[in-house]
């Protein structure tokens, strides 16, 4: 159980940290990558370490338009505590969705970042074959709801677990 304060530090601590130890990436992803003719990953370390974890010696780029869209939580009292998953709710669907920001990227800003990087992506795949991107949950639906919205379709759901993969294809 967490303030408002602690969940700061926590999600803090969280997005400099990397994966837990001992992880290993699943097989299908490994396939992905080695048949995109790009691999694209956040500058965040669980995205790098992601990244090298699927990849293996292949190359691949960190962008810094990758990372996950923040998540600041409400000035709320200290004696109110709450777990992580609700202070992720709280910060991201009740605070930083109506443009409470603390000072960090605002949503419409995020939004706009999800805009450049879908173009991004979309010319990159123009370009012939598939493009992988290893990023952060949240930001990667932002950008889905930008290929929608332009016309791709989801054509394999894998949801948004950790380590699940999604595919958009150009609409015809």
């Amino acid at each position: 159980m967490l303030s408002a304060e602690d969940y700061r530090a926590w999600w803090a601590r969280y997005e400099i940290g990397g994966l837990k130890p001992g992880q290993t990436a699943p097989e299908d992803l490994k396939v992905l990558a080695s048949e995109a003719s790009a691999v694209l990953c956040s500058t965040r370390l669980r995205s790098l370490e992601t990244a090298r974890l699927v990849c293996a010696e292949r190359q691949f780029v960190s962008d810094p338009a990758l990372i996950e869209a923040p998540l600041p939580p409400p000035p709320w009292p200290s004696w109110l505590k709450l777990p992580p998953i609700v202070w992720g709710f709280l910060s991201r669907f009740i605070w930083w969705w109506f443009n409470y920001n603390a000072g960090e990227e605002s949503r419409r800003q995020a939004e706009a970042r999800a805009e450049a990087v879908a173009a991004r992506l979309a010319e990159q795949a123009a370009t012939g074959g598939d493009v992988l991107v290893l990023a952060h949950g949240f930001f990667n639906a932002m950008v889905a709801r930008v290929l929608k919205r332009r016309g791709w379709r989801l054509t394999v759901n894998g949801g948004y677990t950790y380590w699940a993969a999604r595919r958009f294809e150009v609409g015809s």
